[in-house]
């Protein structure tokens, strides 16, 4: 049966229709805002995927151009691989929603969302990330929901609540907050440096207006939600751990889990593994909850050691950061290049330079952003676990750590008019132990200061942890959480900034959500790791940037010429461009505006490039002094190349002081000569003289 559902949202009308489309699956949203529509979808698999251990839930956000008025490029002219945009979306989607799933779930669930129509008024995202909720909450598949999220700006020190595209532009916080009805369950922010205390608010006030959200799904699902299906545990069988415990005591686990070398640990759990796998030979169907029970037992011992004694894994103190080190210029001949390492986490960041043609093309539904000029890419080998698997490209997971650190790092570049260069930089992890994102946050800035880049302020990144226990009071926050905390624990909190303010935050959550207390807790935490990192690493390692770039990377002088002249520059058919790029080996662009970058290694050869396209776009002047190529002999005279397509004449009189009866009897074709300009003749044509330029010795070749 077909309802409509409606509430105001930040000055906006959100409309639900259950029952309109999509009857089939097994819960469906047809949603507008505004004039944005999403088709949101939830589906599951009758019976549980045989041989996961894990929750197998897919997101999926399908950009359709036809959204804005675009058909597709491309030979296909249909929307292609997902873009970045929709990728990071279906992260964001899906990080909140993941915990609210039974643990011992393991049915299909595939989250569909069809965006079908953009108002640059209503954000296509933030209304997919509502009717996911929304069409999960109203289905039969198991969820403890509802959830809700909200996006937040900040515009002259005033909160701004699902800002608009033209807001977003401007805005200093590109804040998203999800929550359930009683805690903040994700975040997620790019900010121009923030102070703690202001990004707190924003999460809160972000929270509060959750809650009214929340109330209207449930408004929802009381009317037209589903009774929840029943579905097979997967959960370990109790025997089964009562019998490991005789094999492998509590104490005989801990040991093998506390050390702070990972290829021991993995080595420790093995043998368990295969002490086991012989104790419980004759048994299959315990056979196949092994791992999952020797998992969940590493979990016990882990996080009772942590939470209860306030022990670590590695021997560290709770606040403690693992030993760091830094260098610079590891790579030869690329333009910038640093290490940072934190413990068993390593990563390698290679900055690479490029005139500002060279940005990043966007084509999707943002039609305010159509190129970027600042690109982070990071990689994420097997190698750097110890493990072997072909490589197939980056996946959602490197994809969205790029895009973290490229949030991180934006605020403090320099602006393009101080720095015509597109940057890219490329973050290579050579080995992980929890955190290389925050990792390659660090490596980044030590590399594009090394490549001469004049960034604002220095960034870092650190993440925090946690372990929660029985009530909301029984918890404890981790600082620089490795791969064994972020595995077993239930918190992983990204934070990166400068001195003075937050960059980006990126929160991921195990558990149902978090209270106000350990959100401060951790962004106090964070703060004061951050300075660290800054203070005894990074600085000591590259105080500011250089001053130039370096010798591999491209130079770029910029002019501004009359945008009238711009037609004489480029030439018929490109011409005269295209002769002084052949000419002097450089890259020129050229602006409608006028404004003129020439790119190139050989500062001489640009030196060259600049004076041909100043001279072409200047008229001549009278007694104006300039070096030109004799191109050709008449009778009467000779005429010089002064510039591509630039050209004058000399008379026959004004090439020497003494009388000639003949022009070659002084220049030759290819000759190089001084010419001073006349001005205009009794005809109003411009002519020059040779003989008029004082101590001309350019004649000849």
């Amino acid at each position: 049966m077909y309802k409509s559902f409606s509430m105001e949202l930040a000055g906006r009308t959100l409309t639900v229709d259950v029952g309109r489309v999509a009857a089939q699956a097994n819960g469906a949203a047809f949603m507008h805002y505004g004039d944005t529509v999403v088709l949101s979808t939830a589906t599951a698999s009758e019976k549980p995927r045989e041989g996961v251990d894990f929750f197998p839930l897919s997101v999926e956000y399908e950009e359709k151009l036809y959204a804005v008025g675009k058909i597709p490029g491309g030979f296909n002219r249909r929307e292609g691989k997902a873009s970045e945009n929709a990728i990071l979306t279906s992260r964001v989607i899906d990080r909140p929603m993941r915990p609210l799933f039974p643990k011992d779930y393991r049915n299909d669930v595939t989250i569909n969302n069809m965006v079908m129509s953009v108002d640059p008024e209503c954000s296509p995202e933030l209304t997919a990330m509502l009717g996911s909720a929304i069409a999960t909450a109203i289905s039969d598949i198991p969820f403890d929901g509802p959830c809700a999220t909200t996006q937040v700006g900040y515009i002259d020190g005033k909160f701004i609540f699902n800002p608009n595209a033209s807001e977003n532009a401007v805005s200093d916080l590109k804040l998203t907050v999800a929550s359930t009805k009683e805690k903040v369950i994700m975040i997620e922010a790019g900010a121009n440096e923030i102070p703690e205390n202001i990004m707190i608010e924003a999460i809160f006030e972000a929270h509060k207006l959750n809650q009214e959200v929340i109330a209207f799904i449930e408004k929802i699902v009381q009317e037209c939600g589903k009774p929840k299906h029943e579905y097979i545990s997967c959960i370990v069988p109790e025997e089964l751990d009562a019998a490991i415990k005789e094999i492998v005591t509590p104490e005989q686990m801990e040991e093998a889990v506390f050390t702070d070398v990972k290829q021991v640990r993995e080595e420790n759990i093995r043998q368990i593994k295969e002490k086991l796998t012989e104790a419980f030979a004759e048994n299959e169907e315990w056979l196949s909850f092994i791992d999952e029970a020797v998992y969940q037992y590493q979990k016990k011992v882990v996080r009772k050691m942590i939470l209860k004694d306030h022990k670590r894994p590695d021997g560290r103190q709770i606040t403690q950061i693992r030993p760091l080190a830094a260098e610079i210029d590891i790579i030869p001949r690329v333009h910038g290049s640093a290490m940072f390492t934190r413990g068993q986490t390593q990563i390698c960041t290679v900055t690479t330079l490029a005139p500002l043609a060279e940005a990043q093309k966007l084509d999707g539904l943002d039609e305010n952003e159509t190129s970027k000029r600042y690109m982070h890419h990071y990689n994420f080998p097997s190698y750097s676990v110890g493990e072997t698997k072909v490589s197939r490209g980056p996946g959602r997971r490197e994809i969205g750590h790029g895009a973290l650190a490229e949030r991180a790092l934006v605020p403090v570049l320099p602006s393009e008019a101080n720095f015509p260069y597109a940057i890219r930089t490329v973050s290579e992890t050579f080995e992980s132990n929890g955190s290389t994102s925050q990792a390659s946050i660090c490596a980044s800035t030590l590399s594009l200061m090394a490549a001469g880049v004049p960034i604002k302020k220095p960034v870092a990144g650190i993440s925090c942890g946690l372990v929660t226990g029985e009530t909301d009071d029984d918890y404890i926050v981790l600082t620089d959480i490795q791969g064994l905390e972020d595995f077993f624990g239930d918190m992983d909190f990204k934070v990166a900034g400068t001195r003075d303010g937050i960059t980006a935050i990126q929160m991921d959550i195990k558990i149902h959500g978090l209270t106000r207390t350990i959100i401060e807790e951790a962004i106090a935490r964070t703060r004061e790791a951050r300075l660290y990192i800054l203070d005894e690493v990074m600085k000591s390692t590259i105080a500011e940037p250089r001053k130039e770039v370096g010798e591999y990377a491209p130079k770029i002088i910029q002019i501004q010429i009359d945008p009238s002249k711009i037609g004489d520059v480029v030439g018929q058919r490109g011409k005269n461009i295209n002769s002084i790029i052949e000419e002097t080996k450089v890259k020129i662009d050229i602006t409608d505006e006028g404004a003129v970058s020439v790119c190139g290694t050989d500062r001489e050869m640009m030196e060259k490039a600049i004076y041909y396209i100043q001279t072409i776009a200047a008229d001549f002047e009278e007694g104006q002094v300039l070096t030109g190529k004799v191109i050709s002999i008449k009778e009467f005279g000779a005429f010089l190349e002064f510039a591509p397509g630039k050209e004058g004449m000399v008379h026959i009189s004004k090439i020497s002081k003494e009388r000639i009866d003949r022009v070659e009897d002084v220049l030759t074709l290819g000759d190089m000569v001084k010419a001073v300009c006349l001005g205009k003749d009794k005809m109003g044509r411009i002519s020059f003289s040779i003989k008029d330029v004082k101590e001309n010795k350019n004649i000849g070749k």
